[in-house]
């Protein structure tokens, strides 16, 4: 009986997922979150297949193959929660390594160590748990770390759910891993993982499906003005706006050591939800941090044309600006001009 329920859960939980992996690739393929959650329930549905088959001796090819992608998919499980919380996050080759090592490393233990019983199966079991603890600790450092500078009211509370909802299935997933070995593990603890992951599945469809697409899977952020629907709203808005810009160019307030949207709000005596919904709905920003980084690159900008300046280093005008390193200086820099500040000096010189 509880082979039959599991095996039920496996296929729809399978199902939903190649599904999800199908839309999520149409709609928004183009943005690397799309890409890698398309991957991620791609993954997913192997380790559905796997969990409702079973692991028995000896392993078939095309099984071990769906119990390396099953395994390697917490490397994508990681991936994709940085690209969530990151508009501007690519996928580079080198991402591809860590990967390609936990599936190897899967294929190894299931073609050539287990036939050979060269390892006690519990000591590999164990290796892919600690391994897979490791990236979903990333996945969820990721989640902390960024979650205090979103911008967007509706990706804050989906994706916190999105990532913590996985990191709790994988969590669950790998310590059993470590405990009982999945080929001696009861019907019942199988069932309970097909159950629990069908759970987490569901909800995740279901809770994509209540939100706009576009503020979870956007492309790089491009900020641009856009309007509030009530005219009210936009009286009340206009001159929080009004407060916000005196505050960034008069006072510069963007200069300011740890400033965060918090204390911003404080100053201008708003909630702080307030303060991120104008940030994003009227100004176009996603984070906060490229809110204040476009404000001081538009102050470096100013003073590396400055012909008065020319002989200010650049790591004084980043200081100045309120950047606390040259590094994150001249990456932002670059990011939004194209050009590195010397290399922007240098144009500003010939040009004059």
């Amino acid at each position: 009986m509880l082979s039959q329920i599991n095996l039920a859960l496996g296929a729809g939980t399978t199902t939903l997922l190649l599904l999800l992996a199908a839309l999520l690739f149409r709609d928004f393929g183009s943005a690397a979150a799309g890409r890698l959650g398309s991957a991620f329930a791609l993954g997913s549905a192997a380790h559905a297949v796997t969990a409702a088959s079973g692991f028995t001796l000896p392993v078939t090819p095309w099984h071990a193959v769906l119990i390396a992608l099953s395994t390697g998919n917490v490397v994508v499980f990681w991936l994709f929660a940085q690209a969530l919380f990151d508009d501007a996050f690519e996928v580079r080759r080198w991402h591809a390594a860590p990967w390609a090592a936990v599936v190897a490393l899967s294929l190894t233990n299931c073609l050539v160590l287990v036939p050979a019983q060269v390892l006690d199966p519990r000591i590999f079991a164990v290796a892919v748990s600690v391994i897979s603890l490791g990236f979903v600790a990333l996945a969820v450092g990721q989640t902390v770390a960024s979650w205090s500078t979103d911008l967007v009211e509706e990706r804050r509370r989906l994706r916190v759910f999105v990532v913590v909802a996985a990191a709790v299935y994988a969590g669950f997933d790998a310590i059993v891993q470590m405990v009982v070995p999945v080929s001696s593990a009861p019907d019942v603890i199988s069932t309970v993982n097909a159950a629990i992951l069908a759970c987490v599945v569901i909800a995740i469809a279901v809770s994509l499906m209540r939100v706009k697409g576009e503020a979870i899977f956007a492309p790089a952020e491009k900020p641009a003005v856009t309007s509030v629907a009530s005219g009210e709203s936009n009286g009340a808005d206009r001159k929080l706006l009004d407060a916000l810009m005196r505050l960034m160019s008069d006072e510069r307030i963007y200069r300011h050591e740890g400033i965060t949207i918090g204390t911003l709000a404080t100053k201008l005596a708003v909630p702080e939800y307030r303060l991120r919904r104008l940030i994003n709905q009227r100004l176009g920003y996603r984070n906060f941090n490229v809110f204040l980084n476009n404000h001081r690159i538009a102050e470096a900008k100013a003073a590396l044309a400055d012909p008065s300046q020319a002989e200010v280093p650049v790591i004084t005008i980043a200081m100045d600006a309120g950047f606390q390193s040259l590094g994150p200086f001249n990456r932002a820099f670059k990011a939004t001009t194209g050009v590195t500040p010397t290399e922007y000096r240098r144009l500003n010189e010939a040009r004059a």
